[in-house]
This record gives C-alpha cells, structure tokens and sequence, in this order.
C-alpha cells in the first residue's frame, strides 16, 4: 500500500508530503495505481518547480518507495501561493485515485479529514 501523509502550518498551508510504500496492484511495470501516484506527485513537483521561484526540498528513495517534499518557506509570498494551488490540486487528484483504489492508497492529511 501507497501512503501519502500531508504535512500543513497552522495555516493549514502545505509544509510537505510524504509518499511511501508500493501499491502492488499489479506486476511490477503494470502497476496502474503507481503509475497514477507517481505522475500525479512528480508532475506536481515539476509544476511547483517550473511556475514559480521556489525551490522545493525533494528526496527520493533509489527503490522508488519513498518520496519527500519540503515547501520552500523562503520564496516569495506570490510563489508560496502558487505553489499551494498546485499542491491542493495534486491532493484532489490523489483523493480520486484513493476513492477508487483506497486497498492500494491511503491519505493521512493532518489538516484536513482523512477519507478511506
């Protein structure tokens, strides 16, 4: 199972997200709930990193089990906001993802309610 953990301010704006685990809905290389995770969190990295100034703290794990995401808490005021759209948009877009295949994803966000 795929567990995503957001990480929110007292703000609630998004602080980081953690993505762990594999989903195992299928043979690796055909595993179509992974291939969703990982194009939904990595095109909104990319977005984040191409539309506004920020630079965002990202590691990932050489297996591909893991990856971390750390807002860039020194850009300007303008990008963080950007940078929150787009991150509010991934969480909608794994919240999609996690309504039809929840045996293989599971969201823990802090600020929000958590949906199974």
């Amino acid at each position: 199972m795929i567990t995503l953990h957001v990480e929110r301010s007292s703000r609630e704006r998004i602080t980081g997200f953690r993505l762990s685990g594999h989903a195992g809905s299928g043979p690796y290389g055909y595993d179509l709930v992974c291939a969703g995770v990982s194009a939904v969190s990595f095109g909104a990295i990319n977005a984040v990193e191409a539309l506004t100034h920020s630079h965002p703290d990202v590691k990932q794990a050489p297996d591909g089990g893991l990856l971390d995401y750390r807002a860039d808490e020194q850009a300007s005021e303008s990008d963080q906001d950007k940078a929150q759209l787009i991150l509010e948009a991934m969480i909608v877009s794994m919240r999609t993802i996690e309504q039809s295949y929840g045996k293989f994803l599971r969201i823990h966000d802090k600020g929000g309610v958590d949906h199974a």
